[in-house]
Formats: structure tokens, C-alpha cells, sequence
């Protein structure tokens, strides 16, 4: 028989978990309602603001311009990350440890100020180099970079760290370059931490807002913009049902990234 006092944390944790996912099942269940302004509890029930979210060109083109910056910035993490914890983890050189935390930092500042820090450096760059720098596609892809290499940086280094020395050294011994070493037998070995570094910056990317508002140039918008523009005209359930996709989406990644490295390792 359980002790009250575990029961008493199983139910702490139930109402924890309620509290934090009640707001995601509100927005499921609004999008699903029939009426435009919302009642509790709804009239009936349709789809037809899936098919309004559907046929919106703004939420759309968010959607395909979130998408392409997402991938670019996580492949780009990735590949950049594990550059940088492969030189800090295997060849540790002085002051490396402060480079760690400059490359682990963006994790720590608010997403706002983060988005006004790459604005001005870009205002500055642009009037130095006199060449357009804000409003351009690579200018927003840049500045998500910031964002998904300290996670990847994060993933790879725990996983280089927990790697069995031995093989490398045995490769080593039998003739084998470095370059041979890292492709054969390090990077095969970390593919559940690139992967989990893909799908993790991947997440960052496509739900970022903060980062990306001020760096938009005329004629583009990501879906998180194209929400936040269509909340300023219209409250509707059209919003809920582009949510409710963003939401399927984000936590089909997230099992994905949990499948191949759990989240305790790098939380």
C-alpha cells in the first residue's frame, strides 16, 4: 500500500502536468468549436477553420518561409555544432572553457533581447559594409544559427563524452587518420545525438518569435508573425486550428528528439 505522502505527490504532479497542458487542450478544443466568437460551451462542432487556416496565402507563406529557415538552421547547427564540441571535448585548448560558455549563452538570453542584440549588430554591419543586410532571407537564417548551434553544441558534446576512447585509440593504432577516426566510428556512434541536435534546433527555429520580428524584411513572415499580425485584426478559432497544427507538429518532433536522446540529458 502506497504512503499518503507519495500519494500526495503522485497527485502534486497530476495537478502540475493539468495545470501546464489544460492551455493546449483549451486551444485544441477551440479550434474545433463552430462558433466565431467563442461560447462555453460551443454550439457545435466543424473543421471549417482548418480550411480557413488552409486557404489564408499570409499563414501559408509563413508556414513554408518557418519551414526553410527551420531546416537551414538546424542543419546548419548541426553542422557547425559539432565542429565546435568535437574541438572542445577532444582537443581542449586554453580558454576553452570560456568559449564554452560564449557558445552555450544564447541558451541563456531572453529570446527579446537576443532579437534586439542581432538587430543592431545588423543596423551597424549594414552601415559599415553599406550592402543590405536587414530584410535579407540569409540575415534571418544567420541570426536562427545563433539559436540552434548551443543546443546541438550541448547534445554532441555530453555524447562525445561518454564515448568509449579505446575505439578511437584502436582505429588510431591500426593506421587510421583522425579525419577517418571522426567519420567512421565517432560520427556514426553520435547519430542519435545529430539527430536529436536536428530535430531539437528544428523546434527552436520554426516556433521562434522574439529572434525573428524585428528581422523580417517587406513581403516576409513567419507562421508565429502571421499569428501574431492576424491576432492585431480578428480573434477567431482560425488561430486555434493554425495552433493546434504548430502543436501536432512541434510535439511530433519532440517524441522524435526524445526517442533518440532523452530530454534529462540535455535539460
Amino acid at each position: 500500500m502506497r504512503s499518503p505522502l507519495a500519494a500526495l505527490g503522485t497527485l502534486a504532479c497530476a495537478v502540475s502536468y493539468g495545470v501546464m497542458l489544460a492551455p493546449i487542450a483549451l486551444v485544441v478544443w477551440i479550434s474545433f468549436a463552430r462558433d466565431a466568437i467563442l461560447t462555453i460551451p460551443p454550439t457545435g462542432y466543424t473543421l471549417a477553420w482548418y480550411g480557413e487556416a488552409w486557404g489564408n496565402a499570409d499563414f501559408m507563406n509563413g508556414l513554408l518561409l518557418s519551414l526553410e529557415v527551420a531546416v537551414m538552421a538546424s542543419l546548419g547547427g548541426v553542422a557547425l555544432g559539432v565542429a565546435a564540441a568535437a574541438a572542445l571535448v577532444r582537443y581542449p585548448f586554453r580558454g576553452h572553457a570560456w568559449v564554452s560558455q560564449f557558445l552555450l549563452a544564447p541558451i541563456l538570453v531572453p529570446g527579446i533581447v537576443a532579437g534586439l542584440a542581432i538587430y543592431l549588430f545588423y543596423l551597424r554591419a549594414q552601415d559599415t559594409l553599406d550592402v543590405d543586410v536587414l530584410g535579407t532571407h540569409w540575415s534571418l537564417v544567420l541570426a536562427h544559427l545563433c539559436l540552434t548551434v548551443p543546443w546541438t553544441v550541448r547534445l554532441v558534446a555530453a555524447s562525445l563524452e561518454g564515448l568509449d576512447l579505446s575505439l578511437e585509440e584502436a582505429a588510431r593504432n591500426l593506421g587510421a587518420r583522425r579525419l577517418t577516426v571522426f567519420t567512421r566510428i565517432v560520427l556514426p556512434l553520435l547519430k542519435p545525438a545529430l539527430i536529436s541536435a536536428a530535430l531539437f534546433g528544428f523546434i527552436v527555429s520554426f516556433e521562434n518569435l522574439e529572434v525573428s520580428l524585428p528581422l523580417v524584411g517587406a513581403g516576409q513572415t513567419t507562421l508565429p508573425i502571421a499569428i501574431l499580425h492576424h491576432l492585431e485584426y480578428r480573434i477567431d478559432p482560425t488561430i486555434a486550428a493554425v495552433s493546434t497544427v504548430q502543436i501536432v507538429l512541434l510535439g511530433f518532433a519532440m517524441v522524435l528528439t526524445d526517442r533518440f536522446v532523452k530530454q534529462n540529458r540535455i535539460l
